[in-house]
């Protein structure tokens, strides 16, 4: 099938940035202003179109392996956490996971260089040339968002962020890099651009379009990058998101469906809390019981999956699977309310099975329940109107 890479990319930028914005502080949209400013000193040093996505795409991912990182080193704790930028294992980690995605050309070693100085004082000591091109390009441009932060508007700013830059020369960036930065960081539109307001445009105008032909298969191995990243948010979801998928992927077998509506489900199942990523820790790993605003916090996070996923051209069917896993048949479900005449089979059946999964997991307010005391309380949804009775019963035949 005809997969447009862009858009899949963007859609799913919003979950790394909702990581680097709990753990970093760093305001959402942080991968999209590194991956312009990267193009923009791409383009200028005479990149190729299929070069510049490719150095896009790697700005957008470059963070990827943060959550699992914190997990690592913290625990799953929130304190301290600003301290996890600083540990090479989030290079390391983000490296190994983006080696599925499907670049123009063979990038190895972009993201875990990109902490890399031109002096050798990164993590791993590489210095001048030896640090690959594109990693010090995302380098300079994530080290300095960071500190400076492209978004803000005061035009002061412009002139701290060439000071922090220039700075730097010869030290933590490529002399050469310095001066390319300062060359298209000239006009006043280059900084209009990085506002949160702009930022999304920007990207659209200089970012080359790649429709790639590509199998459901290769996009369920891309989707795997994303589940490991939601599965990571907390302790007590390490394998919500894998094991929805092998239960969703067992379930559709059970019902005879065709080989590409069962990929879709794997996909959307795993990408069905890509949204959570925007709950902070503290409220997924409260012990106790939540506070209404807590609670409707929570809930928040099926509508930004929807905002996430309904970008993606051909991902219609797997954006309704996905966002809809909290709806119940009598309209009473989140986020939007719907009824059993919006919700088609495989929705529901996603519901089922995110129940299922979740009440089989350890919880900081519970232990993981047994089959048969999980059926007992789906039993009961099932019984109120909640549920699809017939799913219900064929996943307690399916599981007992």
């Amino acid at each position: 099938m005809k997969f447009n890479l862009n858009r899949y990319l963007l859609g799913l930028s919003f979950a790394i940035d909702c990581v680097e914005s709990e753990l970093l502080g760093v305001t959402t949209n942080h991968g999209k202003r590194v991956a312009y400013v990267s193009m923009r000193m791409a383009k200028a040093m005479g990149m190729s179109d299929a070069e510049i996505f490719d150095i896009a795409a790697l700005a957008i991912l470059h963070d990827n392996g943060l959550a699992e990182e914190r997990l690592t080193h913290h625990g799953g704790h929130a304190d301290r956490l600003y301290q996890v930028e600083d540990l090479p294992a989030h290079c390391l980690i983000g490296e190994g996971n983006v080696s599925a995605f499907p670049f123009q050309r063979v990038v190895p070693g972009i993201i875990n260089d990109h902490h890399e100085h031109w002096d050798g004082s990164g993590f791993f000591g590489r210095q001048g040339d030896a640090i690959p091109l594109m990693a010090q390009i995302i380098g300079l441009a994530d080290y300095t968002d960071l500190v400076c932060r492209f978004q803000t508007p005061d035009p002061a700013n412009w002139a701290t962020i060439h000071d922090f830059v220039n700075q730097r020369k010869g030290h933590a960036f490529s002399p050469d890099l310095v001066d390319v930065f300062r060359q298209v960081s000239t006009s006043p539109a280059f900084w209009y651009d990085l506002h949160d307001p702009f930022i999304q445009a920007a990207l659209d105008r200089t970012m080359s379009e790649w429709t790639v032909e590509i199998t459901w298969e290769r996009v369920l191995e891309i989707s795997r990058v994303f589940s490991r990243i939601i599965d990571s948010k907390s302790r007590f979801t390490l394998s919500h998101s894998c094991g929805l998928e092998e239960k969703v992927g067992h379930m559709a077998d059970h019902f005879n469906k065709g080989a590409e509506e069962r990929l879709k489900l794997r996909i959307a199942a795993s990408l069905h809390d890509v949204g959570k990523l925007a709950i902070p820790n503290a409220i997924l790993d409260k012990p106790g019981k939540l506070t209404d605003e807590e609670r409707q916090t929570v809930t928040i996070h099926t509508y930004y999956t929807r905002l996430c996923l309904e970008r993606i051209p051909g991902f219609e069917e797997i954006t309704e699977w996905a966002a809809n896993h909290h709806e119940k048949l009598d309209g009473r479900g989140y986020p939007l309310g719907l009824g059993k005449e919006a919700l088609d089979f495989n929705a529901r059946l996603m519901t089922v099975l995110d129940i299922y999964q979740a009440l089989t997991e350890e919880r900081p307010y519970r232990k993981s329940l047994s089959h048969r005391r999980t059926m007992e309380i789906i039993g009961k949804l099932r019984d109120s109107g909640e549920v699809d009775a017939q799913i219900v019963d064929e996943v307690d035949r399916a599981f007992s």
